[in-house]
């Protein structure tokens, strides 16, 4: 996708004429090669057609082949391709024998009459199709034209420029996704569309995954069955070359819709031993002749874990003779060794307990392991493992249902968690199968893509140029004029909903706003973004807007109303409790909020593209209350206050706290230090309906406020800052700000503490310094980044919460329990502590589990010469075991914390090191508690840097 394009759409002499000054060249497939290959070049025609008006013509026969032709064919299916390449005039050295490789040639008089050729030839039948499909992307036909509404953009010429261009086997062998959790948006949309899940909807499906490169998948499976609902479904996607599977619980190519259509008794090989042995049999019998890969194994009914009054120990026993006799059925339907048939074991959930406690299953055999259904993976291959036949593969997630809370609607998996998950699962040898849950399919485009597009070519992404994957996706599909923008709207809402996700919104203390001005930074950046979406929406060209609202508008917007709905609920309670007549205020935007997202929802579902993607949007994701969704979006519970004339005058709520005044007789000072320099406010708020007068005066020069007089209707922010070329030095100086409301003549006073030492001056200070008692530091932001056993630090752009992450490469090195200099790397941070006594160290690292067999998810941190400490993110429970309330509370935040204590008897400047252990650990925040941390969803913002 960032390669160089080998399509030029002017003309220019030398260089091969797909189309030209109205005339399209001509193609060449023969009829012996795949059906599959012949129907993808009729898409090429088409492609070429929409994109230029000219419509080439499709031979079978050479006979009539003249001037500039595109030959395409497959080694050993086409006898044209064969002989060019006995010739030695097809550069095919690498390419016959391997998987799914293809190239593409200029090829001078390849034939009597034809005086140049651009031949497309794949090593086999989807090596060709890929090198078709790479030809239509790289004239302009995003492979979302149909699933996106993306517009094909029209030129004039289209010249393949002359030379060579190979593509080796991909880096994964099995690529695809997962239609899961289908019901209510894809189902209802199905059905109204087509009947139902048959071959005429799955051709849509097929065609995308090959055009994106990919060739699996798992059929939809809640209400469906991929074999019974269309007796075409399998022969369609077999003939368009797509590999099929059904999912991790669905063994021997048996949806669970056949179970539940053809039930006869318990879905218990224990005691109904014939009648599932005769149930998959059939499964194999039918599908045999396909390209499949079968899944093998048993859960219990359902997707659930396999019940029964079996021990653990007979469940092991069983499963491994339930594998036995699959291998039997698969080795006497297919009349084949069974070890020449692709096959997997999907290692979800409980299962993978099993293995880990010994069952185990033939080397041929692909070991499917899985991420813990919120993009974290639970294990990678170990070196032994890695030395199977059949390999290892990742099921991970965009979608799923399940606690803590299911997530179907929008994206909430950031590009860069998938990247910095699959990487290492690739770099620990997980490379015969990645599947991808999708959900619905849509809308998740860009992300599912991204997960392909890796697949496909490791090689091509790295943690630098993730940023550059979505400019590059927006541009393929807007154009270049808006795709920077739309590129920061996507990671924007795929951050927002990454921190927390939409349906777990109910769930926790919320973006705090009291402290570090995180709600109302937050929902700032909402308002930006939402403008800018609107903005590009409005000035995009016309063809373009269906595609940019389905991918870029619609998941910002709604995201950030749903986002912004529960902060104002929030707000609405805590004001209420505070007699603020904002209160009110609050709880009606919240109300317009909800019904905002209804309306957009609306705009999706029947507006959108004149109502093609109705249903698209049913998913309900307002109102959960446990695991499940809903059964309808319910406006959550707000604050608010009774008004009267009588309760009209001054109250006051300063920055930093939720005591008001006069319901709290006392409010905390405000603090102020010489270098963050930052302004903070005091609202002024009526508690009734009168609106009133006040003045504000402050007691120091010094101290500046926005306005000393003014009216008050609901709610007014005063806001102070100081003048620090005119405050004294000293630690710690006490000034104050009165308050007076006109209308009761009653007032108040809130005090200003301001720092402003001799020493460290602000323009000599380096490193970060501590201020209201914590040092908030953005992992990124080092003073010092050795390296040490081989490896080192480096900086994951844009992953995580804030800023960035910073992981460990080569991600393969070992642990090292005992970090010493040199020995493992380590990140020093300088800083500058003001209060003496035990301090609280919190790293903040991504949410990953200790996947690695022998090793933890364990940092060291040391200050100055000092030991290091070596401690977990992982929380135990009192038995030292897995603690299933330690990683839900992982998953809903979004970060673990590796948490140590350090006595530093004295003020001034040291050194904070963090060490190396575990290598998977992803470093993205630490925060240095001297007493006076608040508490708040993302941690205080960075506190100021010197660098002198």
């Amino acid at each position: 996708m960032l390669n160089d394009n080998y399509i030029a759409f002017s003309y220019h002499e030398g260089h091969f004429p797909l189309s030209c000054d109205g005339k399209a060249a001509d193609i060449y497939v023969s009829e012996q090669d795949y059906a599959g290959v012949i129907r993808a070049v009729s898409d090429l025609q088409q492609d070429i057609y929409k994109v230029t008006q000219t419509n080439p013509q499709i031979f079978h026969q050479t006979e009539n082949l003249k001037n500039s032709t595109v030959i395409i064919g497959t080694i050993g299916q086409s006898g044209l391709i064969d002989k060019l390449i006995a010739e030695g005039r097809l550069e095919a050295a690498g390419l016959t024998g391997k998987w799914e490789s293809f190239v593409l040639q200029t090829v001078a008089n390849p034939l009597p009459g034809v005086d140049e050729a651009l031949v497309i030839a794949g090593s086999d039948k989807r090596g060709t199709i890929y090198g078709i499909y790479d030809i239509c992307e790289r004239i302009g036909v995003s492979p979302w034209y149909y699933w996106a509404d993306v517009p094909i953009r029209k030129q004039a010429a289209l010249m393949f420029r002359n030379g060579i261009y190979k593509q080796g086997e991909p880096s994964v062998k099995y690529r695809g996704i997962f239609l899961n959790d289908e019901g209510p948006s894809l189902m209802a949309w199905v059905r109204e569309n087509f009947g139902d899940f048959k071959h005429n909807f799955y051709e849509n499906v097929f065609e995308l995954l090959l055009r994106l490169k990919a060739n699996y998948l798992w059929p939809a499976m809640w209400d469906n069955t991929f074999y019974e609902d269309d007796d075409l479904n399998p022969a369609v996607a077999d003939m368009y070359g797509i590999v099929i599977s059904t999912s991790h619980h669905e063994p021997m190519q048996r949806p669970h819709g056949d179970w539940k259509k053809h039930k006869q008794g318990p879905w218990d090989y224990s005691v109904n031993e014939e009648v599932l042995y005769s149930f998959w049999e059939e499964g194999i019998r039918r599908s045999a002749s396909y390209e499949n890969v079968i899944s093998l194994g048993m859960r219990g009914d359902g997707d659930e874990a396999m019940g029964g009054q079996l021990s653990f120990q007979e469940k092991i026993e069983l499963l491994q003779r339930i594998v036995q006799d699959q291998r039997h059925i698969i080795g006497e339907q297919m009349q084949t060794d069974p070890s020449e048939v692709p096959q997997l074991w999907a290692l979800y959930k409980e299962v993978q307990e099993y293995y880990e406690n010994g069952m185990r299953v033939p080397d041929d055999i692909t070991l499917l392991w899985s991420d813990d259904n919120h993009g974290n993976l639970r294990r990678v291959p170990t070196e032994e493992e890695r030395s199977r036949s059949g390999g290892a593969g990742i099921y991970y997630h965009l979608d799923y249902v399940g606690g803590p809370r299911s997530y179907k609607w929008v994206n909430t998996v950031p590009l860069e968690k998938i990247w910095e998950q699959m990487h290492k699962a690739y770099e620990y040898g997980a490379n015969r199968i990645w599947i991808l849950n999708v959900g619905d399919l849509k809308p998740m485009e860009c992300q599912l893509e991204f997960f392909l597009r890796m697949a496909w070519n490791m090689d091509e992404w790295n943690k630098d140029n993730i940023g550059d994957y979505s400019t590059r996706w927006a541009e393929q599909q807007f154009g270049s004029i808006y795709a920077e923008e739309a590129a920061l709207i996507i990671n924007r809402y795929s951050k927002w909903n990454g921190r927390l996700k939409p349906e777990l919104l109910n769930a926790v203390p919320l973006y705090s706003s009291v402290h570090y001005k995180e709600a109302d930074n937050l929902l700032a950046e909402l308002h930006e973004t939402v403008k800018l979406a609107e903005q590009v929406y409005q000035d995009i060209h016309a063809a373009a807007k269906d595609a940019f609202f389905q991918t870029v508008l619609y998941p910002a917007k709604a995201s950030a109303q749903v986002l912004e709905m529960y902060i104002r609920v929030a707000r609405s309670k805590m004001y209420a409790a505070q007699g603020r007549a904002s209160a009110n205020l609050e709880a009606k935007l919240a109300k317009q909020l909800f019904e905002a997202d209804a309306a957009l929802t609306y705009a999706y579902n029947h507006e959108l593209a004149d109502g093609k993607w109705n249903h698209m949007m049913d998913q309900l994701h307002i109102g959960y209350t446990y695991w499940n969704q809903p059964e309808e979006h319910i406006m959550p519970e707000v604050g608010s206050i009774k008004l009267t004339s009588e309760k009209s005058g001054l109250g006051v709520a300063v920055e930093g706290s939720e005591l008001a005044w006069p319901r709290d007789p006392q409010l905390p000072a405000l603090s102020f230090d010489t270098y963050a320099r930052e302004r903070r406010y005091i609202d002024l708020f009526n508690q009734g309906t009168d609106a009133f007068t006040f003045c504000a005066r402050a007691d120091l020069p010094w101290i500046k406020l926005n306005r000393t007089t003014g009216s008050v209707e609901v709610e007014e922010r005063l806001w102070i800052e100081i003048d620090w070329n005119e405050v004294p030095v000293s630690d710690k100086i006490t000034g104050s700000i009165t308050l007076i409301d006109l209308l009761t003549s009653k007032a108040f006073s809130v005090m200003i503490h301001v720092m402003n030492p001799a020493s460290p001056t602000r323009e000599a200070l380096t490193g970060f310094m501590e201020t209201n008692g914590y040092i908030s530091i953005e992992a990124e932001h080092y003073s010092t980044n050795n390296e040490g056993g081989g490896a080192s630090w480096q900086v994951i752009p844009n992953y995580g919460r804030t800023l960035s992450s910073m992981a460990v490469f080569p991600v393969t090195v070992p642990s090292n329990p005992v970090p010493e200099p040199g020995e493992s790397p380590c990140l020093e941070y300088e800083v500058y502590l003001t209060t003496p006594g035990e301090l609280t160290v919190t790293a903040l690292i991504a949410p990953t589990i200790d996947f690695i067999p022998g090793q933890g998810l364990r940092l060291g941190v040391s200050f100055d010469d000092g030991p290091v400490q070596v401690a977990s993110a992982i929380g135990l429970t009192k038995e030292g075991g897995y603690s299933e309330s330690d990683w839900e509370q992982s998953v809903i935040l979004n970060i673990r914390s590796v948490v140590t204590k350090h006595a530093i008897p004295e003020t001034g400047y040291h050194t904070l090191k963090i060490w190396m252990v575990d290598p998977i650990v992803v470093l993205q925040k630490i925060i240095i508690d001297t007493g006076g941390l608040k508490p708040s969803y993302l941690g205080p913002p960075e506190s100021y840097r010197g660098s002198r």
